[in-house]
């Protein structure tokens, strides 16, 4: 039996239709906006929440750093859009609910840099943290997607695992090579501009590389992973020909969809989504 969606749900629903960001659905404007953006200086991002330095890159930190668990959380924003405060309220609340240090880094954004470069400085950070007991990453959309291909990618260069994976709605293939996307629909996401900054953020990489679509990789010996997705977001149907790629590998997979439910759903104030955190602390306290 379908379960209806909240109340709230839906009014959210509805308010992301109404501010859903034009260079979703126009290739004229997602040029307009990459243009912008390669012409715009990069500023740190401004929050009361606490960051360090890293190498040049700025990391917000919440929790203690003997917490029992750590996170490194990736932020989603189709790889242009820099960290927000919907990131950083989750990246403390994780902190909070699941005894844990989180570290969010704001690493470098396309079009003024490529996928190859935040590989670069993640990595380095990741070597700091692998000391660390109970080793977490964390992503959602875009950032998800990075995640998922990171973890192929540190096979390759011989770097231990992290004990869990869990993403919210990542972002699997930037090639966007499996139509029909019922873009209209999607309040958050559209087809047409997605295939233009997804070739803004491969670079000189394939758009089907691992590295940036891990729907193409190995994901053999990678860890217990979680992924949540909301049926009716365009992304839903290579969540799930993913899922299916790594139960092929042999990954012990769970994936959870929002019914009716929309692009990254379990980050929004709504009761849908406290029953998906439920589910990530059992996850992790298990």
């Amino acid at each position: 039996m379908t379960r209806k969606k909240s109340f709230i749900a839906r009014m959210e629903e509805s308010l992301l239709m109404l501010t859903k960001l034009k260079f979703m659905d126009s290739k004229e404007n997602a040029y307009n906006f990459l243009n912008d953006k390669l012409n715009s200086p990069d500023k740190p991002v401004k929050s009361v929440f606490k960051s360090m330095d890293f190498n040049g890159m700025q990391v917000f930190t919440f929790g203690n750093e003997n917490a029992k668990n750590t996170i490194l959380y990736i932020h989603g924003g189709a790889y242009v859009l820099e960290m927000n405060h919907q990131h950083l309220l989750y990246c403390f609340l994780l902190s909070r609910k699941l005894d844990a240090y989180v570290l969010a880094p704001v690493y470098p954004l396309a079009p003024k840099h490529k996928a190859n470069e935040a590989y670069d400085i993640i990595t380095e950070l990741y070597k700091k943290l692998i000391p660390r007991d109970n080793l977490i990453l964390v992503g959602d959309s875009a950032g998800g997607g990075f995640v998922h291909s990171f973890c192929q990618y540190l096979k390759t260069v011989s770097l231990q695992q992290p004990q869990k994976i869990i993403t919210f709605s990542p972002w699997v293939d930037i090639s966007m090579n499996n139509p029909p996307y019922d873009s209209e629909n999607d309040p958050i996401l559209g087809e047409i501009g997605l295939k233009e900054i997804g070739k803004s953020w491969a670079g000189d990489l394939s758009v089907q590389d691992y590295r940036v679509s891990p729907l193409f990789g190995d994901n053999t010996d990678l860890p217990d992973t979680l992924i949540f997705a909301g049926e009716s977001e365009i992304f839903c149907k290579d969540i799930k020909k993913y899922v299916e790629n790594l139960k092929r590998d042999g990954v012990n997979v769970k994936l959870v969809t929002g019914s009716g439910l929309f692009h990254i759903y379990p980050l929004f104030p709504m009761p849908e989504a406290y029953s998906a955190f439920k589910e990530i602390k059992n996850e992790i306290m298990d």
